[in-house]
């Protein structure tokens, strides 16, 4: 297997530093990551972290945690677009929220904040997503408190002079802002590094149809050199990471970066490997959405058989060795941290959610695939994306049962389906669609 992986455990001292088994402080950490960037004294680290969905939020709050003590060697800042309302459901599920917690009722009472979240709870006032970003509160988890963040709502401002960037915006959001961060690094003398968290593709299909990675729109948006541009994706759910529950992840990328990044981001709780085959996991990352759209769906039609979940992550996996290997050359195997992602993508996910919820009927299509609170259900344009690209007549296989060469599609009779389901819609002309026949489609 390509990579490396370090099982790290840590403990507490005196005077207030974690020390890892292997020796390295959270303050040596910090400071062999700016010797790699030719930090001087006085100069500070500069991590901003662009999107505060839910994964990006907790990435950033994560960073913060651990190193938002050492001022004067990182600073760290969090972009999200300004204007848009918390309403007053949310407004009244956040207070109580806020309430059960004693030490995030402290903390609001000491900051002077706690007034203005009483004020919307009665309706008396509106917040705002990037105002309550700054007390710990990502919109799209209201449940997980986060630690206060330092939230940036000018783009230009947050960018301008950072030395590495998070990505944590949907797929289909990030060529444009990063089109629009290009114009504010023209006259950078340095170039940045960019981690992209981003789990979703485009399709191009001409003059060749390709498949475009998050990490490949931002290359082709910014120029930013590809050996500067890493993606990290793993079995991750977001909140559960921020309560310290185990997790583990890959850094992908150029070995000069992911490396030293692996060992900054290495947490007790968040064991971070490294790898080479950025788009091996890249699209495996858009792929695992796709079927997890499909996964959910499964699970609330048979009323969470354990029989019927199983046999649909055996055909979906088989469709995803067969996609990734049609699209990477020399892929890596689905196996380790690349299978975790996606079983617990499969098993608990926003896109498992939205499936199940379709399939209740407590969604529908027409809601579209940005749902309040949970944000961008990334597979449904994922869905799209590589049904149209394996359509493609120029990359025709053979099929060895018809006995004659067909588009690579057929041979996804899940992908199909989902892009029926999800982009035809035919559910929408099929009012009473039975449901043990769309569970038998999807099997």
């Amino acid at each position: 297997m390509v990579g490396s992986e370090e099982v790290v455990t840590s403990h507490a001292y005196p005077n207030g530093l974690i020390q890892s088994t292997n020796g390295s402080s959270v303050e040596e950490k910090i400071d062999e990551l700016r010797r790699i960037f030719g930090k001087a004294d006085g100069d500070p680290l500069r991590i901003v972290g662009v999107g505060a969905g839910a994964w990006g939020s907790v990435f950033v709050a994560m960073l913060q945690d651990a190193y938002g003590n050492l001022r004067e060697k990182v600073q760290i800042r969090i972009w999200r677009r300004a204007g848009r309302d918390v309403d007053k459901a949310t407004a009244e599920h956040l207070f109580e929220v806020i309430n059960s917690r004693e030490d995030v009722l402290r903390r609001l009472i000491r900051r002077c904040a706690y007034l203005k979240y009483v004020e919307a709870r009665l309706g008396d006032r509106t917040l705002h997503a990037d105002e309550i970003l700054k007390d710990g509160f990502c919109s799209n988890m209201i449940d997980t408190p986060l630690c206060p963040l330092k939230v940036v709502t000018n783009l230009q401002e947050a960018v301008w002079d950072a030395d590495i960037v998070i990505n944590g915006l949907p797929s289909t959001e990030t060529r444009d802002v990063f089109q629009e961060i290009s114009r504010y690094w023209k006259e950078r003398i340095t170039v940045p590094v960019i981690l992209s968290l981003a789990k979703g593709i485009e399709a191009e299909l001409g003059p060749e149809p390709r498949i475009v990675t998050p990490t490949q729109m931002i290359n082709k948006a910014t120029g930013v050199p590809v050996e500067n541009i890493l993606y990290l994706g793993g079995p991750n759910i977001a909140s559960e990471i921020y309560n310290r529950e185990y997790a583990n992840a890959r850094i992908c990328g150029a070995e000069k970066w992911r490396k030293a990044l692996a060992r900054f981001l290495r947490q007790p709780h968040f064991i971070v490997w490294d790898n080479g085959d950025l788009v091996t996991h890249e699209v495996m990352g858009g792929l695992k959405n796709v079927y997890a759209i499909g996964a959910g769906m499964v699970a609330a039609l048979t009323n969470e058989s354990a029989t019927s979940k199983s046999v649909y992550f055996a055909h979906c996996t088989s469709e995803m060795i067969f996609i990734t290997h049609l699209l990477a050359e020399g892929p890596e195997k689905l196996a380790g941290p690349l299978l975790a992602d996606t079983y617990v993508t499969l098993l608990k996910g926003r896109n498992a959610w939205y499936g199940q919820k379709l399939a209740k009927g407590e969604i529908n299509l027409e809601m579209g695939d940005s749902i309040k609170g949970k944000g961008m259900i990334q597979g449904v344009s994922a869905v799209k994306a590589f049904y149209e690209l394996l359509s493609q007549s120029s990359l025709n296989i053979f099929h060895p049962d018809e006995n004659k060469h067909v588009a690579p599609v057929e041979l996804c009779p899940l992908l199909k389906t989902l892009y029926k389901i999800l982009i035809m819609r035919y559910m929408r002309f099929l009012p009473c669609f039975p449901p043990t026949l769309m569970f038998a489609v999807l099997l």
